[in-house]
């Protein structure tokens, strides 16, 4: 586990591999970027120093002893501290399959290895630039019986309030800012994950899956080849 002093201002990053080679590469190249780093060899470990750090991105393997990737990440996914922390995967798995489980789990990203990091570090610094443009706390939008809120990423119905993950809540309040238009999920991809993030787009139908098991089957429909919008009458 890291120790290095950071700015007390630094997005903290946890990095976890049952590699030591490249634990140490990344561990480097994102306290050069600035970023506050722990490391973790394992997914048991990672749980440990998770609920402690309270990392804002989780660099995460799949393929590791005692707890695996996929597991290690629907935990850390399942704190309530943790709900709004990036998780992406990096790993040497590239299984449509093993893809499908890290998004299914709430991953943000699924990249294989092995790792460029001068591209890694790209990345997730635009990563976190794109979320200080969404930094706009005030935005609130109220349709039927929902109050979507941009300040704690959260939806509140009737008296339940629900607390969704970052790109679950990114993708529903993106679908209920334009009612009734139908975005492909191509367009869903490009707006939510941005264009220098590949992933699948049967990702978007795991997180619209995951949106109306929270919220209800009325919201959003499908439009079978074409895709989805959030429907009001």
């Amino acid at each position: 586990m890291s120790t290095a002093k950071a700015s007390p201002q630094a997005h903290r990053v946890l990095v976890v591999d049952d590699d030591p080679d490249i634990l140490e590469l990344l561990e480097y190249n994102l306290q050069k970027e600035g970023y506050d780093v722990r490391t973790a060899p394992d997914g048991r470990k990672a749980l440990e120093i998770g609920r402690v750090f309270l990392p804002e991105l989780v660099l995460l393997d799949i393929m590791m002893p005692h707890v695996d990737g996929i597991e290690a990440g629907r935990q850390l996914r399942a704190m309530p501290e943790l709900r709004q922390t990036y998780i992406l995967y990096l790993t040497a798995r590239s299984e449509e399959y093993s893809e499908v489980a890290a998004f299914e789990v709430g991953a943000d990203d699924y990249i294989t290895k092995p790792i460029k990091p001068r591209a890694l570090m790209s990345r997730i610094n635009a990563l976190f630039r794109r979320e200080a443009q969404k930094a706009d706390t005030g935005d609130v939008i109220q349709i039927a019986d929902l109050s979507i809120s941009r300040q704690n990423y959260s939806v509140n119905q009737g008296d339940q309030t629900i607390i969704l993950p970052k790109k679950e809540f990114e993708l529903l309040f993106h679908l209920a800012q334009t009612p009734n238009k139908v975005f492909s999920r191509d367009e869903l991809l490009q707006k939510i994950w941005g264009a220098d993030i590949y992933v699948l787009e049967r990702t978007v139908d795991v997180h619209i899956r995951k949106l109306r098991e929270k919220i209800g089957e009325g919201y959003i429909r499908t439009l079978k080849g074409v895709g989805y919008m959030f429907e009001v009458n």
